[in-house]
């Protein structure tokens, strides 16, 4: 598969990229019709461990010969990997999916102008606050956008900021095996939790066959994609092509999930997917920013 790969035009990792976006916002969308039945943790319980069965039996990882200098750059990427799901789902039941999104990407957003001092690049972060700001309640009078929502999609973001830099370490030299012993780690970080906090329900077949859905949907899939086009794509059009991400995200909760957003709203996203565009473009980028595959 790997050679069949490096010999595909070079717009296969382009097509591979926006597939594995548009795919975990299909899955997105399926696990918030679950949460009335099981929460947010429980669903991501269910998503975690069944996509890292799927990943271990599809790449077995245990073949994978980690070196001393990325072990711990493959730990941090797992937590970072479990923590930003679970934060970006208990931010999903309380926020629309593209807003959830959108406020997600302070985290990309600030690792690629880490490094900067030029005065352009700060522009693009001065757009992104102002896009965040018009997030807030305090901008919509009157509306129903939930402060701790939008905490939870800040917080998701910083863990999503640490799945970018370690992410990039830990897959080194062994890419797709990455996924999967990422994918085992952060099981490890939220299996214990969903069990504790729903216990043997998230195992009735109501729940089981829709989150294999979502398991396939928004891990098994996704992951696998944006690990190929991650590691052949330069950083420049992989971030481009993902800047669109929370208008699609905003574009799957209308038409799946019935979430209609204000045109201040609309506003907000636009002016977010802006300094993406600007931070992709004009930022000399040393880590490349992934899609939102939270």
């Amino acid at each position: 598969m790997e050679q069949l790969i490096r010999r595909a035009p070079r717009v296969l990792p382009i097509i591979l990229l926006v597939l594995a976006m548009a795919s975990f916002q299909a899955g997105a969308s399926i696990a918030k019709t679950m949460f009335p039945l099981v929460g947010a943790i429980g669903m991501v319980t269910v998503r975690t461990v069944l996509g890292t069965l799927i990943l271990a039996i599809t790449m077995k990882p245990w073949r994978a010969r980690i070196g001393p200098g990325s072990r711990w750059a493959l730990v941090i990427y797992g937590i970072s990997l479990g923590l930003m799901n679970l934060f970006f789902y208990c931010a999903l039941s309380r926020i629309p999916l593209g807003l959830a999104v959108a406020v997600e990407f302070a985290g990309p957003l600030a690792v690629a102008v880490s490094a900067s001092r030029r005065a352009l690049d700060f522009c693009w972060i001065v757009l992104a606050v102002g896009g965040l700001l018009l997030l807030l309640p305090s901008a919509h009078p009157g509306s129903r956008i939930d402060p701790v929502g939008i905490l939870y999609a800040l917080g998701a973001g910083a863990f999503w900021a640490l799945y970018i830099i370690f992410g990039r370490k830990a897959g080194a030299g062994h890419g797709l095996q990455t996924v999967a012993l990422g994918s085992v780690i952060s099981t490890l970080v939220i299996a214990p939790l969903g069990l504790a906090t729903v216990g043997s329900a998230l195992w009735s077949r109501s729940i089981l066959l829709p989150g294999l859905a979502v398991a396939i949907l928004s891990t098994a899939l996704p992951y696998t994609l944006e690990m190929i086009a991650l590691t052949r794509l330069p950083a420049r059009t992989f971030g481009v092509l993902m800047c669109g991400d929370p208008a699609l995200a905003a574009l799957f909760g209308l038409l799946f999930l019935n979430e209609r957003l204000s045109g201040l709203q609309w506003v907000a996203i636009i002016l977010i997917i802006g300094a993406s565009i600007g931070t992709t473009t004009t930022v000399q980028q040393k880590v490349p920013m992934p899609a939102a595959l939270a």
